[in-house]
């Protein structure tokens, strides 16, 4: 037996240990179970109580263009762990990107965020200590196995089928190490539901980057797929297990890469999806497939892959000459051609997307003299005045979607179709903790109000008259 192996079966045990309600590591703070079933009891009595005293209060307006809009806007759901504010932001718990950057703990010699200590942060509402994130590290690792029969399956997969497909088909596998629907089947109390949706959200994690990175092996290189390390941090095992490791600083956009993607709030399609599938009680493992599902629509997740495609196109245009009048004069031919400039615009923000501004300071900083990257900065440059002068675009700024290819293509993972996968492992950390506070705080199954055009047709005329 390898000492590799041992360290990581002694993980094992340690978290073996954990989940039958004991301290697991040396460490003598709470783990970040325990840390939340503290927490756990004051929170299900807030809600109750602002349910008891307001609970009939109305909190917003539905107009009929919202209903065949796809509900934007509406006020309908709770997510804890983010809030998008039109003007400010994203804010992870009340903290924008620049202070989880700085507040998190980080990896030694690092400067960007731990993915482990934001999962803390969405889950509990708190900054865990370097120990205490150390600590998830290394259960993360212990818990990475995959099934021999997920293995095959992804092995058996065509390599045109499109890596999302395989991800989502792999996720879905899993359901045969759930916890929580074999509990469920054997009549759980329903207090103890969070519990199981934990070990399965835990286990889910853990195990995404050896799924990512087999299908990524499998479809672009050899095949052959490394262990997972148990004394690396979380996106240094992801970076090790894609073949890019060996580049500090590709570990370095990793561990940014996964933090920001992470969570954006509650209404969009793949965080929906998973709350959604998540509120028939199925478990986290098909929950989170179908939001990947979504997640892999060219409208939401897939879009950074179509944004580096135009961007290639544009190069192949334009040549050498990327000068903002050359640039703006393909931006008025691309709208004028009746398509849309990919990578502007956004749902809900109505300003530079700060997950964009987080990649620009990152390329500035590692990658200066890059030319895709000096191509994108010029575009920064012209597109919203272009975007704002054609008056189609409410918001003229760029979001997530315009870089995040770009730091990728710089360190060699040039395979665009791939891309997406990435995301889905990031957005796992932030649907995977609001799944476990869903089953925590007793959410009901989500059932809203459908209406016939014919019926919504009498509903606002007789409101009309």
């Amino acid at each position: 037996m390898s000492l590799a192996f041992r360290s990581v079966a002694r993980s094992a045990l340690s978290q073996r240990s954990a989940v039958m309600g004991l301290r697991s590591y040396s460490s003598k703070e709470p783990t970040l179970k325990e840390r939340f079933a503290e927490l756990l009891p004051e929170k299900q009595e807030e809600v109750k109580k602002l349910k008891a005293e307001y609970g009939k209060t109305v909190i917003g307006e539905v107009l009929l263009e919202q209903a065949y809009g796809g509900m934007r806007g509406i006020k309908g759901l709770v997510w804890e762990g983010s809030v998008l504010d039109p003007v400010e932001g994203i804010r992870f718990r009340g903290r924008t990107i620049p202070d989880i950057q700085k507040e998190l703990p980080k990896a030694e010699g690092g400067n960007e965020p731990l993915p482990e200590a934001l999962f803390w942060l969405l889950l509990t509402g708190e900054v865990p200590t370097a120990a205490q994130t150390k600590a998830f590290s290394e259960e993360l690792a212990a818990r990475s196995a995959l099934p021999k029969h997920v293995e095959e399956l992804i092995d058996r997969s065509p390599a045109t089928l499109h890596p999302m497909a395989q991800f989502s088909i792999a996720v879905t596998a899993l359901e045969s190490e759930s916890q929580f629907a074999k509990a469920y089947a054997k009549g759980v109390n329903k207090k103890e539901y969070w519990k199981y949706t934990y070990e399965d959200s835990i286990d889910l994690l853990a195990k995404l980057p050896p799924i990512a990175a087999r299908i990524y092996r499998n479809v672009f290189k050899d095949g052959k797929v490394g262990q997972v390390d148990p004394t690396l941090d979380y996106s240094a095992n992801l970076a090790h297990l894609l073949g890019y490791g060996s580049n500090p600083e590709f570990l370095e956009l990793m561990r940014l890469y996964v933090s920001i993607h992470s969570d954006h709030e509650g209404g969009n399609v793949s965080a929906h999806t998973t709350h959604l599938v998540g509120s028939a009680l199925s478990s986290p493992y098909l929950s989170l497939a179908a939001g990947l599902n979504g997640l892999a629509g060219p409208l939401h997740g897939r879009a950074n892959q179509e944004v580096l495609e135009w961007l290639f196109e544009m190069k192949k245009e334009i040549g050498s000459d990327i000068s903002k009048e050359r640039i703006e004069k393909y931006l008025w031919d691309t709208l004028n051609a009746g398509r849309v400039v990919p990578g502007y615009g956004h749902a809900v923000l109505r300003k530079t997307d700060p997950r964009y501004i987080a990649q620009r300071e990152f390329a500035q900083k590692h990658m200066p003299d890059y030319d895709l990257f000096k191509l994108v900065s010029n575009i920064y440059e012209v597109a919203p005045g272009v975007l704002t002068k054609h008056g189609k675009t409410k918001n003229p700024w760029p979001n997530v979607d315009s870089h995040s290819g770009v730091l990728l293509q710089y360190y060699g993972l040039t395979e665009q179709s791939f891309y997406t996968v990435l995301f889905g492992v990031a957005r796992a950390f932030g649907v995977l903790p609001q799944l476990i506070i869903d089953r925590g705080l007793g959410f009901a199954i989500e059932r809203p109000k459908s209406f016939s055009t014919e019926k919504y047709a009498e509903l606002v005329k007789s409101l009309a008259k």
